[in-house]
């Protein structure tokens, strides 16, 4: 690396450094120790769904999961990054059962992509609807249970973190959201790094060398501390996408050069490296899938949450002559996850071709061009999901005294959030910041692929984004169901 980017590294903010966090994530079971509360609020909210009241807003299942968990979920990604799977309790249990089994398989190679979990990405925002899980505690309750055992089954029959890197829904949002962070776990010095033989930070750091032909020397095969299992090579990663901020990397370099800096968020959307354990984003169309699922699924889940929407599935459902709403549901996310997609990104796509007259056949351009959208699809996300979270952040309060009643004393029901006229003005601000999030990629990616003829290429896909935004504006302006709470907005 020239020392001209070894001395801007160097400038750049280490979160490892810092005197009280970098102190505590520094520590060998700093990511145990957050396992540990999520896991006993995760059985609290099992036991409360399965027992508790069946009236969502009094329910720790739907209140944590729907309003509280996803709102502190983007808030988080927004500000820091992907610290959520680091603090993924389904891994502390995963971790226990691995005690005991030992997984021998490897992942299929012909699944080792996203299209598994773009696809139960789109299949959960699904069943969201078609159950109504933000008012069903015992099916929120059987949501989580199910995770539990899927990531627990998954990871004792397949050796790594193949359940987070191939499998897990909300990994693959949080990998995409990330994108977006301010934060990643990077290497400090690449000159360090190439100095190095022994590759701990993804081999792992194994017993010290025994002399030859002593008792120890089998035990010198030994893993004492796993390098990273979603086979990320520090010095080759680049990004946020697929780490887990597991920070086995940091506590397996023999160095100390692995550390949590800052960096520009989206700056590694405007790039196109080749990254360890990803290879090209411009060759990754499961990628590009997931991030369109993302993105479109976004403004899907909003829609699902206005009162609009309820007259037109009434409507639906009477053309087709169905009394049941799960065709209904399949032929609009047919509509919002594939046909509008395709649509959109496939015309941007011509009409580029046909301006600068690109070499690149439409399905490469769409693909490059799509990673555009994880700004905007963050943002609109943030403007859903932050409208829930802050306006029944205090809900937890009532809620959490219900059910422990009377040692907390008497409900305070009365106890919501900011008041509903204090958040739009929050929600316009994340969706125009992600529009100019993704207005600034699509104008970087034009640089690279047509320097004399950068505006051309730029606007179809602009247009794209300025009209997914337009969308996202109206949803957020429209009357929106306060899911999981006793007030309707």
């Amino acid at each position: 690396m020239p020392a001209s980017r070894e001395a801007d590294d160097s400038a750049r903010f280490d979160l490892l450094e810092a005197p009280l966090a970098g102190r505590f994530f520094r520590w060998r079971h700093a990511r145990t120790a957050l396992q540990i509360p999520l896991a006993i609020v995760s059985l609290v909210m099992i036991v409360h769904g399965f027992y508790g009241p069946a009236l969502a807003p009094k329910n720790l299942a739907t209140t944590l999961s729907w309003i509280h968990f996803r709102g502190l979920l983007v808030l988080v990604l927004l500000l820091a990054g992907n610290f959520f799977c680091m603090a993924c309790p389904f891994m502390l249990v995963r971790q226990f059962a691995r005690r005991f089994i030992h997984p021998a398989l490897n992942w299929p190679q012909q699944l080792r992509n996203k299209w598994i979990p773009a696809g139960l990405l789109a299949l959960i925002l699904f069943s969201y609807e078609l159950f109504g899980l933000w008012s069903s505690p015992y099916g929120t309750a059987w949501l989580i249970v199910g995770y539990f055992v899927l990531a627990t089954a998954i990871d004792s029959i397949f050796k790594q973190a193949t359940f987070c890197k191939f499998v897990c829904p909300i990994g693959q949002f949080n990998f995409v959201a990330s994108l977006i962070s301010p934060l990643e776990v990077t290497v400090r010095s690449q000159s360090t790094c190439g100095a190095c033989e022994s590759r701990d930070c993804i081999r792992g750091r194994r017993a010290p060398e025994p002399a030859p032909g002593t008792k120890a020397a089998a035990e010198s095969l030994v893993v004492i501390q796993r390098g990273c299992e979603l086979a990320l090579f520090q010095p080759l990663k680049t990004g946020n996408m697929d780490c887990t901020f597991c920070l086995d990397c940091v506590q397996a370099c023999p160095h100390d050069n692995v550390g949590i800096l800052s960096r520009i968020p989206a700056e590694e959307l405007m790039t196109d490296p080749r990254r360890s354990g990803i290879g090209f984003f411009s060759r990754r169309k499961d990628i590009a899938a997931l991030i369109v699922v993302f993105t479109f699924g976004a403004l899907l889940n909003a829609f699902g949450m206005i009162t609009p929407v309820y007259a037109l599935e009434h409507w639906m459902a009477q053309m087709l002559g169905v009394t049941q709403l799960a065709p209904v549901l399949a032929i609009i996310f047919a509509i919002f996850l594939i046909a509008a997609p395709v649509l959109l990104l496939g015309l941007a796509a011509w009409s580029m071709r046909m301006w600068v007259r690109s070499p690149l056949p439409a399905v490469p351009l769409a693909v490059r061009y799509s990673y555009a959208l994880a700004p905007f699809g963050f943002g609109a996300w943030l403007a859903h999901y932050g409208f829930h979270f802050l306006t029944a952040v205090l809900t937890v309060i009532p809620v959490t005294q219900n059910a422990v009643y009377p040692a907390l004393g008497e409900p305070l029901w009365r106890l919501t959030g900011l008041p509903k006229s204090f958040v739009p003005p929050l929600q316009m601000g994340f969706l125009v910041l992600g529009l100019a999030g993704s207005l600034l990629v699509v104008h970087r990616l034009a640089e690279q692929d047509s320097p004399h003829r950068i505006w051309r290429a730029f606007a179809p896909w602009a247009a794209v984004v300025l009209l997914l935004w337009l969308g996202a504006m109206w949803l957020m302006l429209q009357p929106m169901d306060m899911r999981g709470t006793f007030a309707v907005g």
